[in-house]
C-alpha cells in the first residue's frame, strides 16, 4: 500500500493506529510529542504506512517505534478518513489485544490507560468516529464535543 493515494487535489496519508486493550477492557492513550502537529492532544498510537508496508506491518514497526512493544498481530476493524489542516488522513484502525514487551515511551509522550469513556482531554479529532462505534457497542451514548 502507497503511503499516499490522489483525492483531488490533496494526498491521504495512509496511517496504520492500534487499540490496544487490556484484559480488563481498558484502552491505551498515548501524547503526541513536541514539534507534531496537534502536540499534547491525545490519540491511539500508530503512524505511517510506508511504501511496500501493510497495515498490520506498519503497525506492527510503528508501536515498536514508539512504545517499545511486539504485538502479535493486527487486522484492520474499520477505516476512517480525516482532513486536518496540516494533512488528509486515511486511518486503518486496529484492535491489539496481545503484545510482548513493557510500555515505553520512546518519544516522551505521555501514556493512560483509560476505562470506558476515556477521561483524558484534549483527544485527537480524527479518533471521533472510532470512540463512537466504541460506544455504540456499550450502548452508550457518545458527545465528541467534550472531548476537545
Amino acid at each position: 500500500m502507497s503511503e499516499t493515494m490522489q483525492q483531488g487535489s490533496r494526498k491521504h496519508t495512509e496511517v496504520a493506529v492500534g487499540i490496544l486493550f487490556k484484559d480488563s477492557g481498558e484502552m491505551l492513550l498515548t501524547t503526541r510529542p513536541d514539534g507534531k502537529p496537534y502536540a499534547g492532544y491525545w490519540e491511539f498510537p500508530g503512524g505511517k504506512i510506508e511504501e511496500g508496508e501493510s497495515v498490520e506491518q506498519a503497525l506492527r514497526r510503528e508501536l515498536h517505534e514508539e512504545l517499545g512493544i511486539i504485538i502479535a498481530g493486527a487486522n484492520v476493524w474499520k477505516v476512517t478518513e480525516h482532513d486536518y489542516p496540516h494533512a488528509l488522513v486515511r486511518l486503518h484502525w486496529c484492535r491489539v489485544h496481545k503484545w510482548q514487551g513493557q510500555l515505553q515511551m520512546r518519544e516522551g509522550q505521555a501514556m493512560s490507560w483509560q476505562a470506558w469513556p476515556p477521561r483524558v482531554r484534549p483527544i485527537l479529532p480524527g479518533a471521533y468516529p472510532v470512540l463512537q462505534w466504541l460506544a455504540e457497542e456499550r450502548g452508550e451514548r457518545f458527545d465528541a464535543a467534550v472531548l476537545g
